[in-house]
């Protein structure tokens, strides 16, 4: 039995993660498709037996545990950007577990994407564009919406802000298994250090 704080930091690791993404994409328009995959699939995980179950890609987990370092750890490397985004998913997942029609609806939806991973790959655009589906019909309409920052040219392309908003749906799956491991706001804060050493422990498993 793995210990609370590394499955919560894992969890929170697995929500920067996904940021990291998102910042990517809106900057440069693509998203290394390894990376995209491996966010996608944590939200297909729904009934793990262990929180690793959720994040089997432990490169991509790596990223975000750097992330966290860089985040709760030297301010120098903090980036106001993905704190905002950070602020923004754990808002929205606090009206989400509050909302039990929501959740009803949210756990249908991925099961549709299920039956649809029978014929496509995760990262397939129809795969994609579904995922972004479920954000903007029920994660986007729980509260104020997220303000994306990047290149304009490429932010109003169909396909960016399909990926952007999959990839906000898999930051709020970690929030959601955050919160659910006992994460909380105030840890962000009052427990920093601790949540940097597990995560710099985590790095070298």
């Amino acid at each position: 039995m793995s210990e609370p704080i590394f499955d919560r930091t894992m969890a929170f690791a697995g929500i920067l993660q996904a940021i990291g993404q998102v910042q990517k994409v809106a900057r440069h328009g693509q998203a290394d498709d390894e990376m995209l995959g491996a966010c996608l699939n944590t939200i297909m995980v729904t009934n793990p037996d262990s929180t690793a179950d959720v994040y089997q890609d432990k490169v991509a987990l790596n990223r975000g545990y750097q992330l966290v370092l860089n985040q709760l750890g030297d301010d120098k490397l903090k980036d106001v950007e993905v704190t905002r985004y950070l602020i923004g998913i754990l808002a929205l997942e606090r009206k989400l577990s509050r909302n039990s029609n929501a959740m009803g609806m949210l756990a249908e939806r991925i099961n549709q994407v299920h039956r649809q991973l029978h014929h496509f790959a995760i990262t397939d655009e129809q795969v994609v564009a579904n995922f972004a589906g479920i954000y903007s019909d029920i994660i986007s309409t729980l509260g104020p919406k997220i303000q994306i920052s990047g290149n304009p040219e490429y932010l109003k392309q169909p396909m960016v802000q399909h990926k952007i908003r999959a990839l906000l749906l898999a930051a709020m799956r970690s929030a959601v298994l955050w919160r659910q491991l006992g994460g909380k706001r105030r840890h962000l804060v009052f427990s920093r250090k601790t949540i940097v050493d597990t995560a710099k422990k985590s790095l070298t498993l």
